[in-house]
Parts: structure tokens; sequence; C-alpha cells
């Protein structure tokens, strides 16, 4: 595990924020009828607009600066011709590169008029996220990340994606340990002071099981259910987790773009 000066710490928030700034300038566009491809485009313009390069193309030649996924899709959707649709859940995944040091972060939008059973698990996804950055403290273990993650879905029934985590980030946009979103409390490696972790539920309505489609990127779950996932990036404090990570930018467009929340 790789722990982070202050210098590096601050460098990381700024790859950060432009994540967020970055979701934002898409969800200004976010409705029904507009096609990934143009949100990808709005990313990648704003990301080089501001001195950064995206940074999840060309990472293991993924081919798009956004990672959109809608629905039963989990992460890793490739943005392309297909048009957002009413009703809609949509995950997008940003990453920006600058300065040395990524950021990383996502956020599901609910479009239009989406069931009520869909924006459950909408919030249910998005308030787990937090509960188990609540373990991101000193002297705590990765386990309690997940277990805090796994025990809140679960009461709703909802079921926890195991074959993707969460992951350490600075210089590389995968670093140790790894961040499951499901396990025991008191398990795993204790965290660190300064480490820095993105927390990223992917929780599913229905089976956890996922499968890989055809284009060898998209994960969906096995049986056609929606997925939700939200992601923040985390510096382990001795108190209380530090959020490198902010919505704030979306929550202002939140308030004039009435087609997503």
């Amino acid at each position: 595990m790789i722990v982070k000066t202050a210098e590096e710490i601050e460098l990381l928030r700024q790859s950060s924020l432009l994540v967020g700034k970055t979701l934002a300038e898409v969800a200004k566009i976010l409705k029904p009828g507009v096609k990934t491809k143009v949100l990808d485009e709005v990313a990648e313009t704003f990301i080089r607009d501001h001195g950064a390069e995206p940074g999840f193309k060309g990472y293991g030649d993924f081919p798009a600066t956004l990672c959109i996924s809608i629905n039963d899709q989990i992460v890793h959707g490739i943005p392309g011709e297909r048009e957002i649709v009413d009703g809609d859940l949509v995950s997008i995944d940003c990453g920006t590169y600058l300065n040395g040091f990524y950021g990383d972060y996502a956020y599901s939008f609910a479009v239009g008029d989406v069931t009520e059973e869909v924006l459950q698990l909408h919030d249910v996804t998005k308030e787990s996220l937090y509960l188990g950055a609540q373990n991101a403290i000193v002297g705590r273990r990765v386990g309690d990340i997940g277990a805090a993650i796994q025990t809140f879905v679960e009461s709703y029934g909802y079921s926890v994606v195991r074959d993707l985590v969460g992951h350490g980030i600075g210089r590389s946009l995968h670093e140790k340990p790894e961040i499951f979103n499901y396990g025991r409390k008191g398990i795993g490696k204790k965290l660190p002071e300064n480490l820095v972790i993105c927390i990223e539920p992917m929780i599913n309505l229905g089976v956890k099981e996922v499968v890989m489609e055809d284009d060898g990127w998209t994960i969906s779950t096995k049986d056609g259910q929606p997925s939700a996932h939200f992601e923040h990036t985390v510096v382990v404090r001795k108190d209380k987790p530090e959020f490198l990570s902010t919505y704030e930018f979306i929550d202002e467009v939140l308030k004039t773009n009435l087609n997503i929340r």
C-alpha cells in the first residue's frame, strides 16, 4: 500500500475535483434522446480544456473517456450510438490524469420517470457508499468498509457484486489494496494514515452474479436486473475520512436539469 505525502494528496485532490466538474458538465446535457457518445465527447473536451488527459481512454485499450453503464450494465459500458431513454438508470464513471496523478469516481443518474423500485436502489447504493467510507480511518480494516456496505444493502434485499472492487489510487489508476464491498468486520488489511482509496459499491437489484458482454468490457447483471454504482475518493485519516471527491458540482446541476436525479 502506497501512502501519500501531503503534497501528493493535494495533487490527487485537483485531479479528483476535475472529475467532479466533468461529471457536472455531462449532467447538464443528460436527458432522454442524447447519445452516449455525445456525453463522452463533452467529457473529453472538458478534461483536455483544463490541461488534463482522460484517465480511462487507452487504459488497457479502453476506447473512451467515460464508462457509461445503463440499467443492467454494472460498469465499463462503452459510449456509442445508444440513446438515453426515459426511465434509464445511468452510471457514469470518469477518470482524469493531471500533474502525474489520477482522479476517479462515479455517479448513477436516474433519468426521467424512473420506477420507485429503481429509485430506491439508487438511493440505497449512494447511502451505502458513505456508510462504507465512515470506516476509512486509521486502524480500521478493509473488511470494515465492506461489511458496512454489505450489511446495509442486503437489509433491502439487494446483492453486492463480488467480482468487482474498489482500489487504491495515486500515480497509478489502480493501486493496492483492493476495497471489497462485502466482508466481515475486523478482517483484511489495516488502513494506514494517508492511504488514498476509491470506494465504489456496485449493487444489484437481483442476483450478485455478473456476465461479460461481447464487447469485452461491459459487465452486466446475470439476471438482467438493474444495478447502481457510486464512487468516492477518500483519504484515510485518524478521526474521520477526508473526501477528495465531491458531488457538489453535480448537485448544482440537479437543481436546474429536472430530467435527472
